[in-house]
This record gives C-alpha cells, structure tokens and sequence, in this order.
C-alpha cells in the first residue's frame, strides 16, 4: 500500500492550510492490524507491537485525517477547495470498494469501524457541495460499510463494551447523512444497550475491568455516545450520569481506582467531546471549556465546529 509522504501530509494536515487537491491515494482494501494489549484486561501496552499496529493501519488513518481537515476547513471557510477535495478522495476511494476486503483480526474490524466513523461525519460537513453522481456513489460505499459492520456486531458479538459503542456510532452517522432509517434505527438498539449498561453511579461495569484503563476507557466510551445522543436526539438520565462520574473521575479518580483495583491514567482535562455534549444539554458539566485545539478524525474533525448531524440545543438558563 503507497500513501502520502510524511512531509507532503503534515502540510494537508495544518489547520487552517488550503488542501492543494492532490490525488488521493491508493485505495486499501484489506486490512490487517493486530493487538497490542499483552494482559488478560487489556491495560498494559506493548509498545512493539503498538508501533506495528500503527504502522499497518497508518495508510487508513492518513486517508481519514485528510478528509477530515479537508471537511472541517471547507465548512469553517478556512479552504474554499476543501469540500472539492474532501468529495474527490471519498468518491476515488468509493468507486474501488475500498475497506470491504479482508480484515484479519478483531483490531482490523476495530480500525474499519472507527474509519467509518470519521468518514461519515466528515462527509456530512461537505455532502451539500457534491454533485449528484459523487452522492450516489459515496452513499452507496458507506452503506456498504455500514452493512458489514452491522453483520460483523451481529455475528461476533463478544463483549459489548466501547466497541459497541463505536459501531454504533459509525452506523448512525452514516444514517444520518444518508438519511436511510434502518441505519438509525440500529443506532439507536445500540445506544440503548449502552444506557442499560451505566450503573447508577455512573460506572460502566465493562470498562471498570480495564484495570488502570479504567478511566481512559470510561472517556473513550462516552465519546461515541455523546455524538450519537446529538444525531438521534436523545436524552437519557443514564448518559448524564455516565458523563458526570467520568467529568468527576478526572478531578479525582480515587473512587474509580479502589473500583478497579489499580491506579487510573489520568489526562490533564476532560476529553474536547464535551463541546458536543455542552451543545446538546445547553450545559457545562467540566470545569473548563473546550480546548481551543480540539480534533478526533475519527469524530469528523474539529468537535467546536458543530456537524451538520448534530441537533445542539438554545443554552439553558
């Protein structure tokens, strides 16, 4: 697989920097990542083997995070050529089936669905701007993706922890920009299962047993479901609860490392999926707004920059 030279995209990456349109990369159809967790609860790294992961998936991830600048710059009026680009390497990637091949393991149905994701939301940021033929064939290449992700959820079910969430995330922003409901509707099952999982203070079970993770993967989780809360619009008293001992357990995380048995990583602050949540509720649950720098290619890009699927509410008084 041939990608972009490291100096050619940290120039298509830099925020604010005009996409020169070059041609999009070859398109990967299969993908084999690998896991890098060496424990039974998955908390400790190998730091080789994370490294050969981010090797394998890099072309993948290159491909999104240029879409992703692309998108955000043309909706915030930083590129006037940005939605041209964006639309040109989605439809390049679309007319060649690109990630319906073989995925080797679980982390490459991992690295599918998080792509997915970004790639959807970053397509609702442009899709105003594509011409009929570039939505007809877009469309058609994420439900396609969708459709296997949903089998792949289906039939390998295992654990239904953050995963899940994802999954769902990636099938309900691709309903959403395509406005197919069977897409909703599947997002909506998923974000169900997930409120049923939050206990009433707020943990969720599954992620408690990450050890150490514990907290990384309590933010981790409710990333997806803040953004799928927006798109479905739904409020629900357990995501509430769910955020607020996650806001709670970066200030302090002694409850939630006596809960998991072993000291918490914990970030400097709340994770920049609180703008979305913020827009949603109307409220501030974290004690600092926004980073000013607040981007996740895999959530479309900038989360100040409110998606087109998002339905933000007045604030509240």
């Amino acid at each position: 697989m041939r990608y972009l030279g490291s100096t050619c995209l940290a120039l298509l990456l830099a925020p604010g920097a005009a996409l020169a349109c070059a041609p999009a990369p070859p398109p990967v159809h299969d993908i084999d990542a690998n896991r890098y967790y060496v424990d039974a609860r998955s908390s400790i790294v190998d730091p080789a083997l994370k490294a050969r992961n981010e090797a394998a998936v890099k072309p993948v991830n290159d491909y999104l995070g240029t879409i992703a600048r692309a998108a955000s710059d043309w909706q915030a009026g930083r590129d006037p050529e940005g939605a041209r680009c964006a639309l040109a390497w989605l439809q390049d990637w679309a007319g060649h089936g690109a990630l319906l091949g073989k995925m080797t393991t679980r982390q490459s149905y991992y690295t599918r669905k998080w792509t997915l994701g970004g790639l959807a939301l970053s397509y609702a940021r442009v899709r105003q701007a594509a011409t009929a033929g570039q939505r007809e064939a877009i469309d058609a290449w994420l439900r396609r993706l969708a459709d296997v992700t949903i089998e792949h959820a289906e039939q390998h079910k295992g654990v239904r922890n953050n995963h899940y969430y994802w999954e769902g995330l990636a099938v309900t922003a691709v309903g959403g920009v395509t406005g197919d409901a069977r897409y909703l509707d599947w997002g909506r099952k998923v974000f169900r299962h997930a409120m049923g999982q939050v206990q009433p203070d707020g943990s969720l079970p599954l992620e408690v047993a990450r050890a150490g993770k514990a907290l990384s993967y309590h933010l981790y989780s409710a990333a997806p479901l803040v953004m799928m809360a927006s798109i479905l619009e739904l409020d629900d008293p357990a995501l509430e609860r769910l955020l607020r001992f996650s806001v709670r357990s970066v200030a302090d995380s002694s409850d939630l490392a006596r809960m998991a048995g072993a000291p918490q990583e914990v970030p400097s602050r709340v994770p920049g999926w609180i703008a979305i949540h913020e827009r949603r509720s109307g409220q501030r649950i974290a004690p600092d707004a926004p980073p000013a720098n607040n981007w996740d290619a895999r959530m479309g890009g900038d989360r100040n920059l409110a998606n087109p699927l998002e339905h933000p509410r007045d604030a509240k008084g």
